[in-house]
């Protein structure tokens, strides 16, 4: 294939992907050729995948060949797809960002049932930071993680490796998990679309749940299409919100904020992004929504948010073969998560008042428009030599308005929202209450009819 060719099929996305393979235009043997060669070549800049499996997927994609070929056409089929290293994939280790000798899982997460029972080729498991804690994306076991608009920058975390290989067009899309905004804080720093969905919308089996609740499993993709299609599949909800992409919203009351939650961290609004958030309010103006601004009162939803947060780390520290490999910060957390412990079950007491508290938002709007981050893409190795009390500082600073959506359990989407003058990528988040993905969905595929954000490529210099 021509070098222009094989560009236009590596951005060409999901649905259309799979709709080239269901003609006949290109087959899945080509496709996941493509795929495995760009993200070996990327490896040594980029970083995007902790584990490949190029024989397993090279199988996956010649039988989904000869099932075109019979006529089957099931959603993804022959598609070549990555998921995150904290969801199992039978034969291959899930460390999620951990150094150590992991086992290999023995059967697939209900995740990667779905996606493979719906013919996508997994080529490989993407970059995470430990145990999913910042928003950054890198650590001892794999090295550093790096963003294809500006590679001395970090994509984010902690599916920054997802996000690295999306926007790079390494994939067409992938999955991520969001525990405090990280499907959306990468997808806001790699001009991507991130779908953090309701909790319990995607299946996380084998566990129970997630983080006690406040992690869930979330699609990145470059359109609002890709990232409804890949949810409906990883979601089993039957073509629901790639529907939903494909219809008007009507005319909503829009919410604009910028108010974060308490945590005792001052915050600053980088002003590139103020600009930047105003500025799609506009477009949403011009799309014949009424904006109005609005100070949801989020109380003290911190303190209910670190317990959740701490003992899940705590829990996950204890499949780790030898924590001596660890950041000092990753066992800084689990011991706070040990003595957090007997304060998880207020914390998950309070939730139902937090939703009549901050969901009173939504008596006055149908949507809320917000930041997703407070500031651009900080640089590679800027969490470098700080302390465990420093990077929650500096985290907290830098991403202060995804995390209250976790604790609620309700959805939010993340649209790009433009480029600094530095040309790095800005997000902005779509909130609503429970069971409103198809309305954010909507939304978001209607700004994007305008914004047109998937037309825009990072360079290719990585």
């Amino acid at each position: 294939m021509s070098e222009t060719r094989v560009s236009e099929l590596a951005f060409a996305g999901l649905a259309e992907q799979a709709e080239l393979l269901a003609t006949s235009a290109v087959s899945s043997a080509e496709l996941t050729a493509e795929s495995l060669r760009r993200i070996e070549a990327t490896q040594p800049t980029l970083n995007a995948f902790r584990v490949l499996r190029p024989e397993q997927a090279r199988r996956e994609a010649a039988e989904a060949d000869r099932r075109l070929a019979a006529g089957e056409r099931v959603p993804l089929l022959g598609v070549p797809i990555a998921v995150k290293d904290d969801v199992d994939v039978a034969g291959l280790p899930t460390a999620f960002g951990c150094a150590g000798e992991f086992p290999v899982a023995s059967t697939d997460s209900e995740v990667v049932r779905r996606l493979k029972h719906a013919g996508a080729v997994i080529v490989g498991k993407t970059n995470t930071p430990e145990i999913g804690q910042w928003p950054f994306t890198e650590g001892s076991a794999f090295g550093v993680t790096r963003n294809p608009w500006r590679p001395e920058y970090t994509p984010g975390g902690s599916s920054g490796g997802s996000a690295a290989a999306v926007a790079a067009g390494l994939v067409p899309a992938a999955l991520g998990s969001d525990g405090a905004g990280s499907v959306r804080i990468p997808a806001a720093w790699n001009h991507l679309v991130g779908i953090k969905p309701q909790r319990e919308r995607i299946s996380p089996a084998p566990e129970p749940e997630l983080f006690h609740g406040i992690t869930v499993l979330g699609p990145l993709a470059r359109t609002v299409a890709d990232a409804a299609l890949l949810l409906d599949v990883a979601a089993g909800t039957g073509g629901v919100h790639q529907a939903a992409a494909g219809r008007a919203p009507g005319r909503l009351r829009i919410g604009l904020t910028a108010r974060a939650a308490f945590t005792g961290t001052p915050v600053t609004l980088h002003p590139e992004i103020r600009t930047a958030v105003a500025r799609l309010a506009g477009t949403l103006r011009g799309l014949g929504h009424e904006v109005v601004g609005v100070r949801p009162n989020y109380g003290l939803v911190g303190l209910t948010f670190l317990p959740r947060s701490l003992v899940g780390v705590r829990d996950w520290l204890r499949r780790v073969p030898d924590t001596a490999l660890l950041d000092p910060r990753t066992r800084a957390n689990g011991r706070s998560g040990s003595i957090a412990g007997p304060s998880l079950r207020l914390a998950r007491a309070a939730e139902p008042l937090l939703h009549k508290r901050i969901g009173a938002v939504f008596d006055r709007v149908d949507v809320l428009l917000a930041p997703t981050t407070a500031s651009p893409p900080p640089r590679v190795g800027a969490f470098d030599r700080l302390s465990g009390w420093q990077t929650d500082q500096a985290m907290i600073a830098a991403c202060p308005y995804a995390w209250p959506w976790n604790v609620l359990g309700w959805p939010g989407v993340n649209v790009p929202a433009g480029f600094s003058a530095a040309g790095l990528p800005l997000g902005a988040q779509l909130l609503g209450p429970r069971d409103s993905e198809e309305r954010l969905i909507s939304l978001a595929a209607q700004l994007e009819t305008v914004e047109r954000w998937h037309e825009r490529r990072p360079p290719v210099s990585w």
